[in-house]
């Protein structure tokens, strides 16, 4: 029997095998190897914190935790997926040298939930699965779950190194969104104002499958001036069903519209969507190849938690072939590419937001995963995103990423690129910056010298005070 692990509350670091979720899938059932991992990290993490004579919250608060749980997940693996040594998880310098990095971040995708909104029916869905999916990870937190505009810049900027963010909603109307069009605008100045510099980019939300939509995009360009329309082909018009990009009652005139106003950015929602039929991303393909000039950037590249029987062991393996319409996950937006003569490198982007949260603790599937859509788009079209504020601090995930590694193995077997240090930096930041038009140095300098990044020295300095690492 699995023994409980001591600690309960969803800290950011073993926030990585805690499970969290959103109100877009249910956590994926633990595996023999997850379950593993825990004890693992159980056991480390209660040496390292008495050794270091810290709380345990404390340890697991910070780097030092991270490298005990990337640590433990090698050992439950059986392969060193993640480059992070024994001392890593005790040394604060070790840890800041085998998961640090210099290169910028830019994360495409963070949310939060507007106070004044909460129980609202468009609310009601994140906070349900946060508190009653798996309560028992939030057993340890004083009070209500905060995911407001405060924690969004805590988890996001202050305790992260992401330079630039954009900010985006959820589906659903302006009156029950967790954030409405107004309000997304809103906290993209207020933040900016804050830091003197644009670290804040944002969407705006568009359902051209409700009536009126197509005809306010012209108001909303105007208006809040978006970086990229933001769209969830699933959500329904109350009539039975979604829509597709390619589809010539929505997606087509949608698109038509986003050319003419002069947004160039589509930013589409596929996967995590219980395999719903418009949430595949087999409409890529064709709405990429019929708009060349424009950007699509598809969020959660289409990948879908594992439904899996028993020990939950089914992993995400090596592209089978096939037609799109036959797939389920990632393999889905690989055909729809590939069957439409949409090469590496073109306009279609793969975007990592909790799907690299969901294949951190299962490296497996995240060799398979990463290496397939390397292929599929190439290094320079794929783009880092959280999905933060729901899993806390976006840190634990960056870290993460810059300790992963797609095995010689893999390479070998399946024609994967290497996961090198040089496509790490594009995708953690660089392509972002190409594609929203971002000024590296810039938002850099930003991060260091402005407003926010002044508070983030001091809230990493508070920490080190507090005995985390």
């Amino acid at each position: 029997m699995t023994r409980t692990p001591s600690y309960t509350r969803p800290l950011p670091s073993h926030g990585l095998l805690a499970g969290l979720s959103s109100d877009e899938y249910a956590p994926p059932f633990p595996s023999r190897r997850h379950r593993a991992a825990i004890e693992l990290l159980d056991e480390r993490a209660q040496h390292c914190a008495r050794r270091r004579g810290v709380p345990l919250v404390h340890y697991l608060a910070g780097r030092l935790g991270t490298a005990a749980t990337l640590s433990s997940i090698n050992s439950a693996s059986g392969s060193p997926f993640y480059r992070v040594g024994a001392s890593a998880a005790e040394d604060p310098d070790e840890a800041a040298l085998q998961l640090g990095g210099n290169g910028v971040v830019i994360d495409v995708q963070t949310h939060f939930v507007a106070g004044h909104r909460v129980g609202l029916p468009g609310t009601d869905g994140v906070l349900h699965f946060i508190r009653d999916v798996a309560p028992d990870l939030f057993s340890g937190l004083p009070g209500e779950i905060d995911l407001s505009f405060a924690e969004f810049l805590r988890c996001v900027f202050l305790q992260s190194e992401t330079a630039v963010a954009v900010l985006t909603s959820a589906p659903g109307t302006d009156d029950i969104n967790i954030l409405s069009n107004p309000e997304i605008a809103g906290a993209r100045e207020l933040t900016n104002r804050l830091a003197g510099y644009r670290r804040l980019l944002h969407h705006s939300i568009v359902h051209p499958n409700l009536d009126g939509e197509l005809d306010a995009m012209g108001r909303i360009v105007e208006r809040f001036r978006p970086d990229g329309f933001k769209v969830y082909t699933l959500y329904g018009d109350g009539r039975g069903g979604g829509w597709r990009l390619d589809d010539e009652d929505c997606g087509l005139p949608f698109l038509d519209r986003a050319r003419e106003l002069g947004v160039g950015i589509i930013c589409a929602h596929k996967g995590l969507s219980q395999l719903a039929p418009t949430g595949s991303p087999e409409d890529v393909g064709p709405a990429a190849a019929a708009f060349p000039d424009l950007n699509f950037l598809i969020y959660h590249s289409g990948y879908e938690v594992p439904r899996a029987a028993g020990d939950g062991e089914i992993l995400e393996g090596e592209f089978p072939g096939g037609e799109a319409s036959r797939l389920a996950g990632t393999d889905r937006l690989v055909a729809s590419l590939r069957d439409h003569g949409i090469a590496p490198g073109s306009n279609v982007y793969a975007e990592l937001g909790s799907t690299w949260y969901l294949l951190a603790s299962r490296p497996e599937e995240a060799a398979h995963v990463l290496g397939k859509l390397l292929l599929a788009v190439g290094e320079d079209n794929v783009l880092w995103g959280t999905d933060s504020v729901w899993y806390g601090s976006a840190q634990p995930l960056i870290d993460a990423f810059r300790a992963f590694h797609i095995p010689e193995e893999y390479q070998e077997r399946f024609g994967y690129p290497a996961l090198s240090d040089t496509a790490k930096d594009k995708i953690l930041g660089l392509n972002a910056a190409r594609v929203y038009g971002v000024d590296v140095q810039s938002a850099r300098r930003a991060a260091q010298e402005d407003d926010l990044g002044w508070l983030r020295l001091a809230v990493q300095e508070f920490s080190r005070f507090e005995g985390g690492d």
